[in-house]
């Protein structure tokens, strides 16, 4: 029922900043849990960074700590994540999930964006 759209990805210089952008269509969004995923070339996909319905708890993989933000507008039906100090291995396709209410607790998600690439160079 929930539909994502993933914007603002592109290309940029190691050391650089972006912000995505996760945009939902679908009056259940906002109790929802959103997770960012990314899948580099020849490589599995990997978690991000998580944020709960209301945004008061969020969870970042080690890879990104510090250096990644989640954060949630809920009037605007949006997840956003905010990447500093960029390197190229942070290159790949990120994606956004939504997760329903009854599969809190778990790993699994109910919907999933088209994703956005991502590209640092050196």
């Amino acid at each position: 029922q929930v539909q994502l759209v993933e914007s603002g990805g592109g290309l940029v210089q190691a050391g650089g900043s972006l912000r995505l952008s996760c945009a939902a269509s679908g009056r259940t969004f906002s109790t929802h849990a959103v997770g960012w995923f990314r899948q580099a070339p020849g490589k599995e996909r990997e978690f991000v960074a998580r944020i709960n319905w209301s945004g008061t708890n969020t969870y970042y993989a080690d890879s990104v700590k510090g250096r990644f933000t989640i954060s949630r507008d809920n009037a605007k039906n949006a997840v956003y994540l905010q990447m500093n100090s960029l390197q190229p291995e942070d290159t790949a396709v990120y994606y956004c999930a939504s997760q329903a209410a009854g599969l809190y607790g778990s790993n699994r998600y109910s919907s999933w964006g088209q994703g956005t690439q991502v590209t640092v160079s050196p």
